[in-house]
C-alpha cells in the first residue's frame, strides 16, 4: 500500500466509521464492533507510515489546491506521526472503555457519541498530518465543532453552559487571534507550508513583530490552555468520562500543544529569536500557568476537576520546554505529549470507573476504596506516579529531558518551575493513592467491586503503556528527530 493511500485513509477511514455507525443505531453490538475495528485499522495505517518517515522521507498528498501555492494537503513528518500514533492508539482503548462505561451508566444517544468520537479522530488526524497552516487551521476548527456535541452530551442546563464556554473560548481565540496570525504569516513569508528551520526564517521581522506574532499564535491556540484562556477545559468536565479522556489525552488538548510545538519548530524556527528577548515572556506565562493550575488542583475536591487543572498544568510543561528553543527541550516537549497522554487517560479511566462502580466523585470520599477496587486504584497510582515524574513511569523520561534541556540552556527559571511543580503534583495526586489503600472508609458504604471488565481492561492497557513508554525506542526516536537531536 502506497504512503499516499495511507495518508488518505488516515482521514477517510474514521469518517467512514462515523457514517457506518450512524446507520447502526439499532444494532448496538455491531455499532461497537465497527468502532473497535475502525480504531485498530486507523492505528495500522499510521504504523504503515513509519518506515518511510524513519528513513527520512516525508510522504505527502495534495487533497485540493484552492489557490496557487495554497492547498489542503497532508504530509507525514516525525512530530505529526508521533501525535497520530498516540491519538490512534488511544482511540482503541478509549473505544473499549466506552463500551463498558456507556452501557453500565445507561447513557442516552450512544450512536451520536460513537459517530462524533470517530469524526473527532478524523479531525485529529488532519491536525497531526497537516502539511501547512491552512490545513491545520481547518482541521483544528473542525475538531472543536465535532467535539461540542460530546461535551453537551447529557443535554441538561449544566452541560449546555459548559458547552457554551467550550465553544465560545475555543472558537473565539482561534478566530480572533490564530487566524490573523496565519494571515500575517502568509503576508510576511508568502507561504503557509511547514518548513524545517521555520517559514519566517528569511522574513526579516523585528523582535517586536516576532513577539507580537508569537503572542497571537500562543493565545490563539486556545486548546493549549495557557492562562487566561484555559477555562473551557474545566468547564468541559460536564461530559461523560470517555469524553473527558478524549479531551485530555487523545485529541483536543494534545492538538493544542502539538500545534504549539509545530508553530515554534516549523513556523518560527529554533533560530528565529537569536539575540532577541522577544520570546522571554513565553516561559514566564507557561511557568505561571503550571504553578497556578497546580495550586487550584491541590484545593479541588471534585476528582475530575482536580484532574482537569492537572491537565492545564501539564500542558504548559510542553509550552515551557518548547519555548526554550533548545533542540533537547523541544524533543522533551514532543515526548511529553505522548507521556502525558497515556498517564492522563489512565487517571480519567480510573475516575470513570470509580463513579460507575461506587457513584463517588469527590476526593474526600475515596478513603479505603482501593480495597474494593484494587485494579482501578493500582492503575490510578501508575498514572499519578507518571505525572509526578517518578521512574519508571513515562513522565520521568520526558521530565528528565526537560531538566537536561533547561540546564543546558542555562534557564534557571525553568529549572525552578519544574522542581516546584513536581512537588505540587505529588501533593495533589499521591494523597489520593495513600487514602485509597491505607485509610479506613470514613462511613459505611454499600458493597461494590470493580467497574465492568472493558473499563478495567482499558485501564490495565494504558497503565502498562505508561510503564513501558520509557523503554520504547520509537517514541523517543521520533521526538528527538523533531528538533534534529541525534539518538
Amino acid at each position: 500500500m502506497s504512503d499516499e493511500l495511507l495518508l488518505a485513509l488516515c482521514l477517510s477511514l474514521p469518517v467512514g466509521v462515523a457514517a457506518l455507525v450512524a446507520t447502526l443505531h439499532r444494532r448496538h453490538d455491531l455499532r461497537e464492533a465497527v468502532t473497535l475495528a475502525g480504531s485498530i485499522a486507523l492505528f495500522g495505517c499510521v504504523l504503515g507510515l513509519l518506515p518511510a518517515v524513519l528513513a527520512g522521507a516525508r510522504p505527502s498528498l495534495v487533497v485540493i489546491e484552492m489557490l496557487p501555492g495554497l492547498a489542503l494537503a497532508l504530509r507525514a513528518e516525525p512530530l505529526g506521526v508521533l501525535f497520530a500514533l498516540v491519538a490512534s492508539g488511544l482511540w482503541i482503548v478509549n473505544s473499549l472503555y466506552s463500551i463498558g462505561y456507556m452501557r453500565a451508566n445507561e447513557e442516552s444517544h450512544q450512536t451520536r457519541f460513537y459517530a462524533c468520537f470517530a469524526l473527532a479522530l478524523a479531525a485529529t488526524m488532519g491536525v497531526a498530518l497537516a502539511s501547512n497552516l491552512l490545513t491545520l487551521f481547518l482541521c483544528y476548527e473542525l475538531l472543536t465543532l465535532v467535539t461540542w456535541p460530546l461535551v453537551t452530551h447529557h443535554g441538561d442546563a449544566e452541560a449546555r453552559a459548559g458547552g457554551r464556554v467550550y465553544l465560545g473560548l475555543l472558537l473565539g481565540t482561534s478566530m480572533a487571534l490564530l487566524l490573523p496570525a496565519i494571515i500575517a504569516t502568509w503576508a510576511f513569508a508568502g507561504t503557509l507550508e511547514f518548513t524545517p528551520g521555520g517559514i519566517l526564517g528569511g522574513a526579516g521581522l523585528s523582535g517586536t513583530m516576532l513577539s507580537g506574532l508569537l503572542a497571537l499564535y500562543m493565545f490563539g491556540i486556545g486548546k493549549a490552555a495557557l492562562m487566561p484562556v484555559h477555562r473551557w477545559l474545566p468547564a468541559a468536565m460536564v461530559a461523560p468520562t470517555p469524553v473527558s479522556a478524549l479531551l485530555h489525552a487523545v485529541a483536543v488538548v494534545k492538538a493544542g500543544v502539538f500545534t504549539v510545538v509545530k508553530v515554534i519548530v516549523y513556523v518560527f524556527g529554533l533560530d528565529a529569536f537569536d539575540g532577541m528577548r522577544a520570546v522571554d515572556w513565553l516561559p514566564a506565562v507557561a511557568g505561571f500557568t503550571i504553578l497556578a493550575a497546580s495550586v487550584v488542583a491541590l484545593r479541588a475536591d471534585n476528582l475530575k476537576r482536580r484532574l482537569a487543572y492537572s491537565t492545564v498544568s501539564q500542558l504548559s510543561y510542553v509550552v515551557l520546554s518548547a519555548s526554550l528553543l533548545a533542540p533537547l527541550s523541544v524533543a522533551a516537549a514532543a515526548l511529553h505529549i505522548a507521556a502525558h497522554a497515556v498517564a492522563k487517560i489512565t487517571l480519567f479511566f480510573a475516575a470513570g470507573a470509580i463513579y460507575t462502580a461506587s457513584g463517588k466523585t469527590l476526593v474526600s470520599e475515596l478513603d479505603g476504596i482501593g480495597r474494593r477496587m484494587p485494579w482501578t486504584m493500582a492503575a490510578f497510582a501508575v498514572g499519578a506516579l507518571s505525572l509526578v515524574g517518578i521512574p519508571p513511569a513515562a513522565g520521568f523520561l520526558s521530565k528528565w529531558l526537560m531538566f537536561q534541556g533547561a540546564a543546558g540552556a542555562g534557564h534557571g527559571f525553568t529549572l525552578a518551575v519544574l522542581a516546584v511543580s513536581t512537588l505540587l503534583s505529588a501533593a495533589y495526586l499521591l494523597p489520593i493513592v495513600h487514602a485509597a489503600f491505607l485509610r479506613q472508609p470514613a462511613t459505611a458504604s454499600p458493597a461494590h467491586g470493580e467497574a465492568p471488565w472493558p473499563m478495567v481492561a482499558a485501564m490495565m492497557i494504558t497503565a502498562a503503556a505508561t510503564l513501558a513508554l520509557p523503554f520504547a525506542v520509537l517514541p523517543l526516536a521520533l521526538a528527538r528527530s523533531v528538533a534534529g537531536v541525534s539518538p
